[in-house]
């Protein structure tokens, strides 16, 4: 009986990981590879002078510090938002989904245009906080709201598609037995959603870490104080030191890479959680 012969879209293999590499070198390995080549023009005493500066260690810790704190406020209301969006019907709430993409496409500068006339001392929000002596824009506080809110839809988009294929029969269980609502949260619900949100929160630090055109207009710039890592990079291209501005970003490429493999690692982990590994 002759073999049934497997029909395939694509081309052959070897053509398609052909291209694939191909297109993957060219748009990312080469111009990484460059960044590399750059910054080995320094010395290894001169790397560690560049990257370990006390104005480049300031904005280490300014960006990775809030961006983690965006990260952890974008899990708990990004899970109360998909929450609302799955498991209620109330007025506009299609329009209150798209809403949760527009960060995905309103440029960046924009977003930190309407942040910063929102909340500067004279905005329609930032009046109030100023009132009570809080300040929002031009300081770390505006990074931190900026970072919110570009990292919100990457919790949502995460935690939805879980929260749809979730069973409420496994709440209606659980409440049968006694549990209470905390309880049915703790104990069925959380498990189940917990690598999702892992998931997400990394997926809105790493987006936060890099984010730029959000942030330079609500941070106000401030060396030691509101500035952030990509605005040194780009300080460092405007002063022509393309060896000292490298070696900055390779720094921000290690650790990048870093969160990439521990993102896949989590949605692996969520995969196998949810029984949709292959």
């Amino acid at each position: 009986m002759a073999a049934t012969k497997t029909f395939r879209v694509l081309p052959g293999f070897k053509i398609t990981l052909g291209f694939t590499l191909t297109y993957l070198s060219l748009i990312v390995l080469i111009p990484l590879a460059a960044v590399f080549i750059k910054t080995s023009e320094l010395s290894l005493g001169q790397f560690w002078d560049v990257v370990t500066t006390p104005r480049v260690v300031a904005t280490y810790k300014l960006s990775f510090g809030l961006s983690l704190v965006a990260a952890a406020i974008n899990t708990v209301f990004g899970l109360m938002l998909a929450w609302a969006l799955v498991r209620y019907s109330f007025p506009g709430k299609r329009i209150i989904d798209a809403l949760v993409d527009l960060p995905f496409a309103l440029p960046t500068a924009v977003a930190g245009i309407a942040l910063t006339a929102l909340y500067a001392k004279n905005g329609w929000i930032g009046q109030y906080f100023d009132a009570i002596g809080v300040k929002v824009a031009f300081g770390p506080l505006g990074v931190l709201v900026a970072l919110v809110f570009i990292g919100l839809p990457f919790v949502v988009r995460t935690v939805q598609p879980i929260l749809e294929d979730l069973d409420t029969e496994l709440e209606e269980a659980a409440v049968s037995l006694g549990a209470d609502r905390w309880q049915t949260f703790r104990f069925v619900i959380l498990p189940i959603l917990l690598p999702a949100l892992l998931t997400g929160f990394a997926l809105a630090f790493a987006r936060a870490v890099g984010e730029y055109g959000s942030v330079i207009f609500i941070a106000g710039n401030i060396p030691m104080v509101s500035e952030i890592t990509p605005l040194m990079i780009i300080t460092k291209l405007e002063q022509y030191d393309y060896a000292g501005a490298t070696a900055i970003a390779v720094v921000m490429l290690l650790l990048s890479f870093v969160l990439l493999l521990v993102i896949n690692g989590l949605q692996a982990w969520t995969s196998k959680r949810t029984g949709r590994d292959r």
